[in-house]
């Protein structure tokens, strides 16, 4: 039986190592399932990576909830446990609703090329004058 006082010391102890893992894990798991989604992979592959994902931000919520189990209210807290909610949301949403998420990712994206393809404009055109 796992024991509530061993698990919360070992998390403030180890507190730092933690997040430094979790930290990326979540971010990087969760980019992923948006990048499976946005290249409409089979939904194996997605639920697979949201599993993932999930474990992790569960993980974190359960690391910062320790700490607010103590008292410590401070803002790496809040924004870890904003960010593990936020990634545990978009893993959620990419289950529930992948097709909204495909077409927000596709939009993102055409933004993002005529982005660069306007400042590639630019700098052409910056060249051309300065010969």
């Amino acid at each position: 039986m796992l024991d509530f006082n061993t698990v919360t010391e070992f998390s403030h102890t180890h507190c730092i190592a933690i997040c430094a893992f979790l930290v990326p894990a979540n971010l990087l798991t969760t980019l992923q399932t948006g990048i499976l989604t946005g290249l409409n992979r089979p939904r194996m592959q997605v639920w697979a990576s949201v599993a993932v994902a999930s474990l992790w931000a569960t993980a974190m919520i359960f690391h910062v909830f320790t700490w607010f189990a103590i008292g410590v209210v401070m803002p790496p807290t809040y924004i870890l446990l904003a960010m593990a909610i936020a990634c545990l949301a978009i893993n959620i949403w990419a289950v529930g609703h992948p097709a909204s998420m495909m077409q927000l990712i596709r939009v993102a994206v055409s933004a993002f090329r005529e982005v660069l393809e306007a400042g590639r404009r630019k700098k052409s055109s910056v060249k051309s004058e300065v010969r």
